[in-house]
Formats: C-alpha cells, sequence, structure tokens
C-alpha cells in the first residue's frame, strides 16, 4: 500500500533552524571542553535520540541517516526487538565477565555469530569490545597458532587504531604520526584499486598483478613466506574509501596463503553482518579465510568485537588471552537479536535497497563529471569524487563540500579515503528515504556546478 504525503513527510528530514541550533551550540561548547579533540568530528550534529534510519538533535532538527553510526546501527536506531532484549537483560544481569564465569548469554552470541561465519566444522568465538580488539585478538591468535611472527596488510588497510592495528593500518599518516614505533614485523602491499591500479593494469583484463609484488618481492627479498604468521585483508576496504576486493584477487591471496600454511585473516568489521546484502562481503566471492574478524553491526550499536576461527585455530591455552568487558550480557543478546532480524528479512530488503540506491547513484554518476568512479555491494557504496574524468584527479575539498551540504539539507553522510563519499544507512532504510537522498545529493552536485564546478569553486 502507498504511503501518504503525510507519512512519507514524516520518514524524511525537516530542519527547523540553523545548524547547529542554540541547544546543541551549548552542547558543543562544553565539548570542547571536557572531550579530547583527536575524535574527527566532520559536521556539528548533536544526536538527541533516533529511530529507525531517522535522528534527532536537540533543537528539533530531525534527519536521515546514511552513516548509522560508521554503519553501526545494522537494525535501524533503538530497533523495539533490540531495545527489549537489552531491558530484559539489563534486569536479570549486566555483568559477570565471561572471562573468569560463565554465563548464558555469552555462549548463545558464541554460537549465533559462529553459525554464520562460512567456516567449515566446529567454530570458536573470541568476543570483545570492538573492531580494533577483534584485529588484536587474531594478530595473537595468528601468532600462537602458526609460531611465525610476520604480519601482511595492504596499502588503504585501517584496522583500527590500537598498537597492533594501528601497525597493520595504512590509509593515513595522521593515524601514525609521533606514536611510534608501531609493532614489528609488518609488511603492508599493493591492494586491488582497480580504479587506480597500484600496477597500471585494467581490471578485468589483468591476473591480478597486484599481487606479484608479495610472491616476487616481498617473499624473494624481504620476508620468507615461513615465517608470515597472517594476512589481513579487507574484503571491501572500509576507511580507505569503500573498495572492493575483486574476486581474483581473494582468490589468488587464498591460494598463497594455503600454499605456505598462513592465516588468511579476513577483517568484516565494517562489510560484514548484512551490510553487503549477504551476511560477509567475503561471501559474494566464495573465498573463505581462516580467521574473521567481526565488530560494527554485530549488536545493533551495543560494544561488541568478536574473532571467530576454527575450533583447530582457536585452541590457545587458558589464560593466552582475554578480556574485562568483552562479551558483555548486554551486548550479546543485541548480537543475537540482531542475527535473527537479518535473517528474517533484513538481509534481502538490503539488497533490494543496494540497488536501488546503486541505480539512482549511477544516473547521478552519468550526469556528473566529478563522479569517478561508483562501487560497491548492497548497502556499502562508495562515490569517489574527483576534479573530471579526464584527468581522474581526486576532488577531498569537493567531497567534503557534498558531505557539508548534504548535512546542511538533512542527509548525514560521511567520507571514507582521500576523496569519496560513503553510504552506509541502516539496512532498515526506506525506498522513499534512498530517492529522497539520491535526489537530495543531485541537488547538491547541481549547485556546486552552477558556482563553478565542484572545488574549483572554492579555490
Amino acid at each position: 500500500m502507498a504511503m501518504s504525503k503525510t507519512q512519507t513527510a514524516e520518514l524524511l528530514p525537516k530542519i527547523v533552524g540553523d545548524l547547529p541550533g542554540p541547544r546543541a551550540r551549548e552542547l558543543l561548547k562544553l565539548d570542547a571542553t571536557y572531550v579530547s579533540p583527536s575524535y574527527t568530528r566532520t559536521y556539528p550534529l548533536v544526536a538527541d535520540r533516533g529511530e529507525g534510519c531517522l535522528v534527532w538533535d536537540p533543537d528539533g532538527n530531525r534527519f536521515l541517516d546514511f552513516a548509522a553510526g560508521i554503519a553501526v546501527c545494522a537494525t535501524g536506531h533503538c530497533h523495539p526487538q533490540i531495545v527489549k532484549v537489552i531491558q530484559e537483560q539489563a534486569a536479570r544481569l549486566i555483568h559477570m565477565s565471561g572471562t573468569d564465569f560463565y554465563y548464558r548469554a555469552q555462549v548463545d552470541a558464541a554460537k549465533a555469530v559462529g553459525d554464520i561465519v562460512p567456516i567449515q566444522g566446529g567454530k570458536r568465538a573470541f568476543l570483545c569490545n570492538s573492531g580494533a580488539e577483534a584485529v588484536e585478538c587474531a594478530i595473537k591468535l595468528a601468532r600462537y597458532h602458526t609460531v611465525r611472527r610476520h604480519l601482511i596488510s595492504f596499502h588503504g588497510a585501517f584496522h583500527g587504531r590500537t598498537y597492533g592495528a594501528m601497525s597493520l593500518s595504512y590509509s593515513k599518516v595522521i593515524h601514525k604520526r609521533r606514536m611510534g614505533p608501531c609493532l614489528a614485523d609488518t609488511t603492508a602491499i599493493p591492494y586491488a584499486y582497480c580504479y587506480r591500479c597500484p600496477v597500471g593494469k585494467t581490471y578485468p583484463g589483468c591476473s591480478v598483478e597486484c599481487l606479484d609484488v608479495l610472491e616476487k618481492v616481498v617473499f624473494t627479498k624481504g620476508v620468507p613466506p615461513e615465517e608470515v604468521a597472517a594476512i589481513f585483508v579487507e574484503p571491501i576496504q572500509g576507511e580507505g574509501g569503500y573498495v572492493p576486493a575483486p574476486m581474483e584477487f581473494l582468490r589468488r591471496l587464498r591460494e598463497i596463503a594455503t600454499k605456505h600454511g598462513i592465516m588468511l585473516v579476513f577483517d568484516e568489521v565494517q562489510s560484514g553482518m548484512g551490510r553487503t546484502g549477504k551476511f560477509f562481503a567475503s561471501e559474494h566471492t566464495g573465498i573463505v579465510g581462516d580467521i574473521y574478524c567481526i565488530a560494527k553491526g554485530v549488536a545493533s550499536g551495543m560494544p561488541l568485537g568478536v574473532t571467530v576461527a576454527s575450533s583447530s585455530v582457536m585452541s590457545w591455552a587458558s589464560g593466552a588471552h582475554a578480556t574485562t568487558f568483552g562479551g558483555n550480557p548486554l551486548a550479546c543478546v543485541a548480537a543475537i537479536k540482531t542475527i535473527e532480524l537479518l535473517e528474517q528479512g533484513l538481509l534481502a530488503h538490503c539488497e533490494t535497497m543496494g540497488e536501488r540506491l546503486m541505480g539512482g547513484l549511477a544516473q547521478l554518476a552519468k550526469e556528473s563529471p566529478i563522479v569517478g568512479d561508483l562501487r560497491g555491494k548492497g548497502l556499502m557504496i562508495g562515490m569517489e569524487i574527483v576534479t573530471d574524468r579526464a584527468t581522474n584527479d581526486p576532488d577531498a575539498q569537493t567531497r567534503d563540500r557534498i558531505v557539508d551540504e548534504c548535512f546542511k539539507r538533512g542527509l548525514l553522510l560521511l567520507g571514507c579515503g582521500p576523496n569519496t563519499v560513503r553510504f552506509c544507512p541502516p539496512l532498515v532504510v526506506k525506498p522513499e528515504q534512498i530517492d529522497w537522498a539520491v535526489n537530495t545529493i543531485g541537488q547538491v552536485m547541481a549547485q556546486l556546478a552552477s558556482h563553478g564546478g565542484g572545488a574549483k569553486a572554492g579555490r
């Protein structure tokens, strides 16, 4: 049944005053006084409450959220079933520490997450608090299991901000400036960024020669393969620019890892939990990893990270790795319910809405000379902004202006990589919200073009 205009309007943004408004400005002043300045705030959105894909600020402005708390709110803001299980669990048991004691929620969550990971046979899960912690766990587990030290990652990678995860990351120098020394025995190699191929080839006519660096350079001149514990890869790079790895790239990576007894670690922190229309982005390729790092959308906003491996790999000794708050009962029940909701229809809905969003953005890309590349799966889509398609020079300034102008109109977006706009709305997003967002972005891009064509207008 079609919605009335009033019903549709209630699903869309409504800006009632200046941004930020007076109440929001009060909080911004307090934040500037008491909160670390290291956070990367893009625009002055002060969130007061949320429902579905909508967020309200304290001044009554209503926004359409296409950032989802950085791809975290998979089932939308405050999904009633998620709220219900959290409330019920909070009245029963809030914390006990699964490191030292047992409780049902942790066991059930570990089984629920393990069941959806495509590793064959028995699996075990380590529950922690975040994506970075899931990666740290994977580093230690890979080294423990293989009794090797060296780790391989990729240019453009982002695995987190703790020391091990930061050492594997290679996306922005700000993450490491004045932070060294990083973890020893790590090497970063080119990623299959096909729009800007690091070795000058053209996909799909190539043979993923970008991986030649690993076999023909790193393994022959730098690091013996028998000393490499793990290769960490994002099937779709997140902070690096929403860049999907081709199936052939992951297949060859799997072959290399298997040949040399190396653990292949899939960092699905941002690309997992239904974000691409499947539980994990790597499932689109049919390639299976040895260790999976999961977080963000796994518990619909509650802090939870999970590292999953086969029972034979995750067989370390008692006390080898632990956590105080990881596997918190509230986060565990939220994760179990999140998986239920994904299985009961949100995966299929994500695929349908992803096709709708990609279709709308593809039309904008045809009409705009500043869209260099459009890529992604499901509701994980990146639109790369360039000065023009003749040179494909990255245009970070115009990307930032698009994000800022959309905020002023009530659409919450984030950038990623040097010059890409990312689209990662909650998986409950409705067709009317997709269409409004596409139309708004089109208006913003047309406005920028009318003022002199993107970045050139502000120079």
